[in-house]
Formats: C-alpha cells, structure tokens, sequence
C-alpha cells in the first residue's frame, strides 16, 4: 500500500510539472509572437536621427503590422535591416516610395545635389541629421521587404515620453 501511494505522489507532482512548464510554454509563444508580429521595443542610439532621437540613446516602440499591408509612406519612422550590415538594424526616415522622384544632397559634399526615382518595391531612407546618416544616399532605395517596423511611441527617457508622428 505505501508503494502505491507513492507513485500517486510522484504521478500528482508530474502533472503538476507537465501544466506549469505548459503553462510557461504558451506564454514565452505568446512574448515570441507579441514581439516578431505585433510591437517591440528597441533601443536606438547615434547621431542620425538627430534632433528627433537622442545621440545617447533612446528607447522606442515599434509596431510590425502596418508596413506588412504597405501603410508606411514619407515622413514615418522605420525600423530597417541594414542593407549594409544584416546583422544590424537602422532606424530611418522615410523620404520617398516607389516612383516618387528623390533630391539629395551628396554625402561628403555640402552643395551637389542628384536626384534618382525610387524603383518598384523599395523605399528611400534617410536620417534626420543627413551629414552623419549612412543612408539611401550611401546605398541607394531599400527594398520595401528590409522594414521590420514602424516606430510610433517614445518610452525612454522620461522627459521626452511620448508618440513619434511625422
């Protein structure tokens, strides 16, 4: 009789073990799927984005949904894959979509300008502070598939708490 009860103790502490790793489990799906398909939180740091992001760093929310359906357009925030790096990702601006006509100033020159016509299926990107932004202007349109996301929301640091329009 003891054995018995034995292994019905051991059997109980089992399907305890079994529902809370089940339930740890759904939830790190849940904080995978959040993160990958929905909204993330990245940090951003350099002097590209200046004045709207911090030299320092800046913590910033990013949504993945509206660039999936193409509701992304000149004036949002995005996050990129580096076309330059595929490790890294870039937060840019968005200057112009497929077909629209881009004047730019030539990086290292401060008055020679060109212009170039966004191809079918990329965008063009570029920092706010263009003199130190390795941008479209270094490597040309990105294409629309290197957008990982849309930056809308400021969280970091406290002063400057708040959402990131156009």
């Amino acid at each position: 009789m003891a054995v018995l009860n034995y292994v019905r103790q051991w059997r109980s502490l089992a399907k305890e073990a079994l529902d809370r790793t089940a339930i740890v489990a759904k939830f790190l799906c849940f904080l995978h799927v959040t993160n990958t398909y929905l909204c993330s939180s990245t940090l951003v740091y350099g002097p590209s984005m200046l004045p709207t992001l911090n030299i320092t760093g800046d913590v910033v929310l990013a949504e993945h949904v509206s660039h999936r359906f193409g509701k992304v357009g000149p004036g949002d925030l995005v996050l990129v894959r580096s076309p330059d790096d595929p490790r890294k990702t870039v937060t840019k601006r968005i200057v112009g979509v497929e077909g629209d006509k881009v004047t730019f100033l030539v990086p290292m020159s401060t008055h020679q300008y060109r212009t170039a016509v966004v191809p079918k299926g990329h965008v063009w990107i570029q920092g706010d502070n263009t003199y130190v932004s390795n941008d479209s202007r270094n490597f040309g349109p990105v294409p629309y598939g290197l957008i990982q996301g849309k930056v809308f929301f400021r969280v970091w640091p406290p002063d400057s708490i708040g959402f990131l329009g156009q």
